[in-house]
């Protein structure tokens, strides 16, 4: 199983995936670490990426997502995945094996950890970009991002009965 935490930059991809591996045993994954240097260039000096941007980002994780799958390798990945062709190109070999849950908050609280953040690429200016580009993943699980991230790695478990 492949579960997906997407969501805005700032929205705890990787802390909350980071827990729920150690939590669950399985491989965590960053989807930040597929990114081409020219990307994470952009991103740091506050400029979007565009969809042929992503290509190559996605055409990786996706080759990634596909060789878990094969595999039966249980893996948490954290990944924007901000619009339904995102995520349809990721669980395009197997939809049964890919989950999606999307991290969702306030543009408050995100922009706060934002700017609290440290050693990381994206400029908190993109913010707005990915919020307007997010499109709600219709049929997948929605966890609020409020709690402390041990507790939404808790709610995803006992969501999806893990």
């Amino acid at each position: 199983m492949v579960i997906v935490l997407m969501g805005v930059s700032g929205s705890g991809k990787t802390t909350v995936g980071k827990i729920l591996a150690a939590d669950l045993g399985w491989t965590f994954i960053e989807g930040d670490d597929f990114h081409p240097t020219e990307n994470i260039e952009k991103m740091r000096g506050g400029t979007p990426l565009s969809d042929e941007d992503r290509r190559p980002w996605f055409q990786a994780l996706q080759s990634r997502v596909e060789k878990a799958c094969e595999r039966n390798e249980d893996v948490i990945l954290a990944c924007s995945a901000l619009k339904d062709d995102y995520r349809d190109f990721l669980e395009q070999q197997d939809p049964e094996c890919v989950h999606f849950v999307c991290l969702t908050g306030s543009e408050d609280l995100i922009r706060h950890r934002l700017e609290q953040r440290r050693g990381h690429f994206i400029d908190p200016a993109l913010l707005r970009s990915q919020l307007e580009t997010l499109e709600s993943p219709e049929g997948s699980l929605k966890v609020d991002i409020t709690p402390a991230p041990k507790a939404i790695a808790s709610e995803i478990r006992r969501q999806l009965n893990l």
